[in-house]
């Protein structure tokens, strides 16, 4: 993160609601501005794969380093087996065999064959590999030819898979299985990556019970908390041990505190909303910066991002993100609001971009995205963006009714969402509009 721009005022909207909000094009600015990839570290090759390569990869070795076999069969002089035919094989003397790792130490010449099998090195003196299935072998080491085989032909070259001095993989690219597996073939045990990042999670309410809980009274429980740790993982974030806060001042500003010195990011589910408990704005506010307190956004319009610097740790033990900066890096703090669909837009359309960033991932959303007519018309304001769930039914998008920002089942019901335009009333029946997959 860059140091953010000059603070904004604080304005306490408790029990009065929001006299301004930002737009939603005016958040997503804010945090592209402020936020950057996170350091490098080595990543072991088996914990590799969905990091983010941060220097590229450039192979000191030729893959394979020998020729090889690529078929099982007899290693021969391609030449000998021009005539060879079904009805008119050819026969070649079989002086030895070549296996993988432990290969046959002479050399072929002419009207000879080596046994060899897949991967094993093709000996000096063979330019080819009769398969087997085009030979049979005959009492006192002799094989029979049953047809020709060409130059090259079934042989892998040195340096065919991969060439020494080649760069096989870029910077900025995240690992895929198969890439994991080509660095091993160079012979590397770790790859150079952007750290993930470290995301702390603090859940406010006093009605909350734990995930695990069962219902009771007037008190819930706590949703928020396993889908946010499931969005970060998604993401390539590392989520620290969740943090329950009760609805008072000390607790929000004493855990807010902590985590921004040990944590990349902290995200903040609840109590950022307009209500006598709702502590969290304050709270970035008086430790930093609150630079965006309400968004034009439905319905995640209690949204707040805010900026806070850790206390300078020991100088034996400074934060990663503060390396070779120095100063203290700001982290940033979004608040979410505690209604879970609103938390889930709130990530998915910000905190998550933030995520991705930080680990060196795409700004853009995770979604596959589809363009569909619309079933029934959508209905909005203009001067906010709308963030609606749709069913995809065949080849048209299917909006559901069920709007409000606590009824998490509309989400599971729901295939993707699609987004109103800030400048836009809605959408009518048959227009066709971007569709965000949940799965895609």
């Amino acid at each position: 993160m860059t140091n953010p721009a000059t603070p904004h005022p604080f304005v306490d909207v408790r029990m009065r609601g929001f006299r301004d909000r930002a737009t939603f094009a005016d958040v997503l600015r804010l945090l592209d501005s402020f936020t950057l990839p996170l350091e490098s570290e080595p990543v072991p090759l088996r914990e590799a794969a969905g990091r983010v390569l941060a220097a590229s990869v450039v192979a000191g070795v030729n893959v394979p380093g020998f020729a090889r076999a690529a078929m099982d069969g007899y290693a021969v002089q391609s030449q000998d087996t021009a005539a060879a035919s079904a009805s008119s094989p050819v026969r070649l003397a079989i002086i030895g065999e070549s296996l993988p790792g432990r290969p046959y130490a002479g050399a072929v010449g002419p009207g000879q064959a080596v046994r060899v099998m897949t991967g094993a090195p093709v000996p000096a003196g063979a330019d080819a590999v009769l398969m087997a299935e085009f030979a049979s072998e005959e009492p006192g080491g002799w094989v029979l030819a049953r047809a020709a085989v060409a130059h090259g032909r079934n042989v892998g070259r040195i340096g065919e898979d991969v060439a020494a001095g080649r760069e096989v993989l870029r910077a900025g690219r995240m690992l895929r299985p198969q890439d994991v597996g080509l660095v091993a073939s160079i012979g590397m045990s770790a790859v150079n990556a952007v750290r993930r990042p470290r995301v702390a999670l603090l859940v406010t309410g006093d009605e909350l019970l734990p995930p695990g809980a069962t219902p009771e009274g007037f008190r819930i429980v706590d949703s928020n908390s396993p889908m946010l740790a499931a969005l970060v993982a998604r993401d390539g974030g590392t989520c620290l041990p969740v943090r329950y806060l009760p609805d008072r001042y000390e607790a929000v500003r004493d855990a807010v505190q902590e985590a921004v010195a040990n944590a990349d990011l902290i995200l903040v589910s609840g109590g950022s909303s307009v209500g006598k408990e709702d502590h969290a704005p304050r709270v970035v506010a008086d430790l930093g910066e609150l630079a965006v307190h309400g968004v034009a956004l439905r319905p995640a319009g209690p949204l707040g991002v805010g900026f806070v610097k850790p206390k300078p740790p020991p100088a034996s033990t400074p934060h990663p993100s503060d390396e070779g900066t120095g100063d203290v890096v700001p982290r940033p703090v979004i608040l979410l609001p505690g209604n879970p669909v609103s938390c889930l837009c709130g990530y998915d359309l910000f905190a998550g971009r933030v995520v991705r960033r930080l680990g060196g991932r795409t700004w853009e959303l995770p979604h596959r995205r589809v363009t569909l007519p619309l079933a029934t018309a959508i209905v909005s304001a203009a001067g906010r963006v709308d963030y609606v769930r749709v069913r995809v039914e065949g080849e048209t998008a299917h909006p559901i009714t069920a709007s409000g920002g606590s009824v998490l089942s509309s989400t599971v019901i729901a295939d993707g969402f699609t987004l109103i335009d800030h400048d836009r009333e809605g959408y009518s029946t048959g227009e066709v509009v971007d569709v965000w997959l949940y799965d895609g």
